[in-house]
C-alpha cells in the first residue's frame, strides 16, 4: 500500500524535466535555510522559557526569605 521506490523514482523525473535541476537545487536549498532558522527559533524560544522560569523562581525564593526583626516579649496571661 505504501509507495515503492520505482514510483518514487518516476515522481523525481518528472520533477526534473519540469523544473530542472538547478531550480530544484535552489528551492532545496532554501527549504533546508527555512528548516535551519525554524529549529534556531524554538532552541532560542526554549532558552528564553528556560531564562525566565530561573529567574521567576529566584525572585519567589527572595520573596520567600524575608527577614522580619523585631522584640519578643513574653505575653502574660490576664483574665478579665
Amino acid at each position: 500500500m505504501g509507495i515503492s521506490i520505482w514510483q518514487l523514482l518516476i515522481i523525481l523525473l518528472i520533477a526534473i524535466v519540469l523544473f530542472g535541476t538547478k531550480k530544484l537545487r535552489n528551492i532545496g536549498g532554501d527549504l533546508g535555510a527555512a528548516i535551519k532558522n525554524f529549529r534556531q527559533s524554538v532552541r532560542d524560544g526554549e532558552e528564553d522559557t528556560a531564562k525566565s522560569t530561573k529567574e521567576n523562581l529566584n525572585q519567589d525564593a527572595d520573596e520567600k526569605s524575608t527577614v522580619i526583626e523585631g522584640k519578643v516579649t513574653d505575653k502574660q496571661n490576664t483574665k478579665v
